[in-house]
Parts: structure tokens; C-alpha cells; sequence
């Protein structure tokens, strides 16, 4: 039996700001630790998503893999080459496999550019020489999402917010890349619209064999949009399971609050709501030990002193939680 190869590994991902003050912002206050050692893969063809509460450190996440931002440590390998490391000409070599949608599909576009001309920007960055060559790939990648060859003479600001982000999903998809990284691509969007958008990222995977990573805080998307999913907490990844077993039982106490507050569509089904005591700690000044346990309901000491790993505790169940412990004789157990 081979092993099937990730596209993307992220291993011990860790992005931290330094937040500055005094006289002429010379001071060091005090450290975000907006993503502190996440760890995942990507395989090819895959939608991997990510989900958790606004802060938790997903977008950041997601401009690290793409290097829009510099690691304070860790890796991130594609096809397995370090890109976190790179310089800025190395890593323009591989920009045209690595591409993104962004959650704004107004503000991520030129207002003073014709949607042509966004479109096309890509390519003359990559080198595409011939006019002809061009014109002919961005009519074609134009039809694709839906535009039509008059619509590539307007500016943005006369379309309607679905129809920018088919704009944005054109420019990134130009290139021909082998992941994209959707964050929050419907957010923005009016709900009859984001099924739309969904459907067609989908029909463009199936054509061009597209890998996502899919960032969201929508619960109910990702359930129908993404195979394997990624749960985060102030800047870790608490939990990593497939769609199914993730909805249907959650492991980690956090995963399970979070999925308790997506609405069931049958109103005769009760459906228990964990309500969660306290706020979110700040990520500058994290808990010791898990950075869960001052509001998880099933804490013990160990919590508050050991940091739990992520790790395999049933097959492709990744947790972090003391709940799951290691058995060396039987394999896994859980309490």
C-alpha cells in the first residue's frame, strides 16, 4: 500500500506580532500570538477547510501558506519544498501555483482597471508575451466563471458583489494553480448568492483538478463545501477530522460547542446548545496548558499545566485534549 503524498504540510506554523508603544513606538508592550504551532496537510484534489471564532487566527493562517506574511517559525512545505523560508525571487517562481480569493471582492480589486486588465495582470507577471495568447486565456477563464466578453470592459464598481467575486475567482484561477486559498470567499456575499459562488468553485475543481483551502466561520458552508476540516482556537488547531465524523461527533469540548450552534434545518429536532462560560482569552496573554481549559466544562489539573499535543487518536482523528490519552498496550482509549 503506497502512501498518498500531501500537497501542502504545514508543521509547526507560528506567527507572532509584536505590538509596540513608548516614545517613537520603540517599546516592545507585550506579543499576539495569532498562530501558534498549527500543523496540517493537503492532499491534492482535497478542500480542506478551516473554521473558528473571528480572532482565532485563520486568515492569518491562510496569507502564511500563500507567504503574504512571514513565519516566526515553522514550515511550510509544497510539494515538498519549504516555502516559508524562500526568498522573494524563489517565491515568485512558485506564485502562480499558489493563489487566493479574498473575502472582500471589492477592496481586493483595482478600481481604476478594467476587469480585462485585472484578469490579465497575472499572466504579464508570469511572462505571458504574446497579446493574443492572453486575450484568448482570459476570455476563456472569463467564460468559465460566468462573465461575458462585455462584461470585461467595465470597471468593479458596476458589478454586483457576486459578480466581483467572479472577477476575483477569475484572476486567481488565470494561472492555472494547484491550490487556492478561499478566505471567507462568501462572507460578504447575500445568502441566494453564496450557493452560487459555491457551486461554481466546485465545478472548477472538478475541471481543473483545483486543491482549496477553505477558510470560514460559517459552519453550515463548510459542512456541504469541504472534506476534511481543521477547527481552530485562539491560534492552535484543536481538532482535524473528516466532514462526516466532525458533524456528526465532534471530540474535542470545543468542537463540539461550536458545532451545537449551527441551526438544525428540522425544527421538530431538539438539538442541546453547549453555551460556554467566560470570553476568549487574549491572544497576547495566553492560558498555561491547553489555552481551552478556563472555559472548557470538562477540565482537569492536567489542563491547566500541560500543553496537550495534536495528535491521532482514532484513524485520521487528530485532537488536542487530555481527554484522549494513550494506551501503549491496546492503542487508544478514551475516558
Amino acid at each position: 500500500m503506497t502512501v498518498k503524498e500531501p500537497l501542502l504540510e504545514i508543521k509547526n506554523l507560528q506567527k507572532h506580532f509584536v505590538v509596540k508603544g513608548g516614545l517613537f513606538g520603540r517599546k516592545n508592550l507585550q506579543t499576539v500570538k495569532a498562530v501558534d504551532d498549527v500543523s496540517f496537510k493537503v492532499y491534492q484534489g482535497e478542500t480542506f477547510g478551516i473554521v473558528g471564532e473571528s480572532g482565532c487566527g485563520k486568515s492569518t493562517t491562510g496569507r502564511l501558506l500563500l507567504k503574504l506574511l512571514e513565519p516566526t517559525s515553522g514550515e511550510v512545505l509544497f510539494e515538498g519544498k519549504d516555502i516559508a523560508h524562500l526568498s522573494q525571487k524563489e517565491m515568485r517562481l512558485l506564485r502562480k501555483d499558489l493563489q487566493i480569493v479574498f473575502q472582500d471582492p471589492f477592496a481586493s480589486l483595482n478600481p481604476r482597471m478594467k476587469v480585462f486588465e485585472i484578469i490579465e495582470e497575472p499572466l504579464i507577471n508570469f511572462g505571458y508575451s504574446d497579446k493574443k495568447e492572453r486575450s484568448e486565456i482570459v476570455h476563456e477563464i472569463a467564460s468559465k466563471v460566468g462573465l461575458s466578453a462585455n462584461q470585461l470592459k467595465r470597471f468593479p464598481h458596476e458589478f454586483s458583489g457576486g459578480q466581483r467575486q467572479r472577477i476575483g475567482i477569475a484572476r486567481a484561477l488565470v494561472t492555472k494553480p494547484k491550490i487556492i486559498i478561499a478566505d471567507e470567499p462568501v462572507s460578504a456575499l447575500d445568502v441566494s448568492i453564496q450557493s452560487q459562488v459555491l457551486n461554481l468553485l466546485k465545478d472548477l475543481q472538478k475541471e481543473f483538478g483545483l486543491t482549496y483551502v477553505f477558510i470560514s466561520h460559517d459552519l453550515s458552508v463548510v459542512k456541504h463545501f469541504c472534506d476534511r476540516i481543521g477547527v481552530m482556537y485562539l491560534g492552535k488547531v484543536v481538532e482535524i477530522a473528516d466532514r462526516e465524523n466532525l458533524y456528526t461527533e465532534a471530540l474535542h469540548p470545543y468542537a463540539k460547542a461550536l458545532l451545537s450552534a449551527v441551526p438544525s434545518p428540522h425544527p421538530s429536532k431538539k438539538k442541546e446548545r453547549i453555551i460556554l462560560s467566560g470570553d476568549v482569552p487574549s491572544p497576547s496573554n495566553p492560558p498555561s496548558g491547553c489555552t481551552f481549559h478556563p472555559r472548557c466544562p470538562y477540565k482537569m489539573d492536567i489542563c491547566s499545566t500541560i500543553k496537550p499535543e495534536l495528535r491521532e487518536v482514532r484513524p485520521n482523528r487528530y485532537v488536542s485534549c487530555h481527554l484522549y490519552n494513550e494506551v501503549p498496550d491496546s492503542g487508544v482509549t478514551y475516558e
